[in-house]
């Protein structure tokens, strides 16, 4: 897909986590709008990078349920640490937010 065929809610759709879904949801409702275009490309390149594995995904997923196991040849690394860091931008940019009257 493209990234001009992606909305809000096409993004918010294709991330499989609810904890992705609500991480959307919270930057597109907290970035400045001048900062907006950036912030969905991000997702936009995340969702199609999450659509171009589907097929291997579910393709391990059947396999899992046939035999109980991962295929062999399944590449599997942690990407915690990756997601950790692609996240902290957002987060940084929560703490220059001005704070609300309290």
């Amino acid at each position: 897909m493209a990234h001009e065929d992606w909305t809000v809610d096409r993004l918010h759709v294709a991330l499989p986590h609810s904890a992705s879904r609500q991480q959307l949801l919270q930057d597109v409702n907290l970035t400045p709008i001048e900062d907006l275009p950036v912030v969905l490309e991000g997702w936009a390149s995340a969702a199609e990078q999450l659509e171009s594995a589907r097929p291997l995904i579910e393709a391990a997923r059947a396999h899992m349920k046939l035999r109980g196991v991962l295929p062999d040849d399944l590449e599997t690394r942690d990407v915690t640490a990756d997601v950790l860091r692609d996240a902290e931008p957002r987060q940084n940019n929560r703490d220059d937010r001005g704070q609300g009257a309290a």
